[in-house]
């Protein structure tokens, strides 16, 4: 049974249907963790559970007639991303490995008898179950891709420079979204709103097709001026993998037409 890719959400979701049905509270019996003193899950901890140690549960997918299957634990919620066989367990502990230590994303690895999976953190309003955007025309899913590739810039300056080139990303973009006037970024408020935001249960900002030109556009620049000419385009673009794979390929053919096409290749 091969693994199933990260992070093909309706695969997923097609081949454990049996997570979002029949299961009960957990007993909560305690994890364990990499390392000597139990982690905070917020910052890229490496967790790995049990069944009684979570709670499992599902909401509608936000664009189809889906359950989104959601893990919670310690009162922060998990995405499954990935599925492995009984006997792919080094399979698994490697792409956890993978998403803790090289992406710095807090994750938990489930370990069941006949099975393991890799849950992602996100953050989830369960009292909102789709993204609302202003009628701007601009289809919510490419507002989605982008705030994705905005937060996926901005956490790699975090991983890969620190925490002090992280607040001045932060800053030049502020900048950037008040010289262009672009909605919902152009304050410290804003932007640190922007940048928690969960594009797949929030408000979406009231971006059109130029501002997205813009955005791309500037976002470029900046992601050269961080990381000079390693190829960090392709890097953050893996953000955009988190959409459903319809509305990532509509996105990606029209980034690839846009004016910003070649920037991104």
């Amino acid at each position: 049974m091969a693994a199933i890719g990260l992070p093909k959400l309706d695969a997923c979701i097609a081949r454990c249907s049996d997570y979002t049905k029949g299961f009960v509270k957990g007993l909560h019996r305690g994890p364990q963790w990499e390392g000597s003193a139990c982690p905070d899950v917020s910052s890229g901890a490496m967790f790995i559970l049990k069944r009684q140690d979570v709670e499992i549960s599902s909401f509608q997918h936000p664009t189809k007639e889906q359950k989104i299957p959601i893990l919670a634990y310690q009162g922060q919620t998990f995405r499954l991303l990935s599925v492995f066989s009984a006997a792919q367990e080094e399979e698994a502990r490697a792409l956890w490995r993978e998403l803790t230590d090289n992406r710095g994303k807090a994750c938990v690895l489930l370990e069941e008898p006949d099975r393991f999976s890799v849950w992602g953190k996100i953050k989830l309003d369960l009292t909102k179950t789709s993204p609302v955007a202003a009628p701007t025309g601009t289809p919510p899913a490419f507002v989605q891709a982008s705030v994705l590739i905005l937060q996926a810039l901005h956490e790699d300056v975090a991983d890969l420079m620190g925490s002090k080139q992280a607040k001045r990303f932060e800053e030049d973009f502020i900048n950037l979204g008040s010289e262009w006037k672009l909605p919902q970024a152009g304050s410290p408020q804003a932007v640190h709103a922007l940048l928690q935001l969960d594009p797949f249960a929030g408000q979406l900002p009231a971006w059109q097709e130029a501002h997205l030109n813009l955005l791309l556009k500037e976002l470029h620049q900046l992601g050269k001026s961080y990381f000079g000419i390693s190829n960090f385009e392709a890097r953050t673009l893996e953000a955009v993998d988190e959409l459903p794979t319809p509305e990532r390929s509509a996105f990606l053919g029209w980034l690839k037409q846009s004016p910003n096409g070649k920037l991104w290749q």
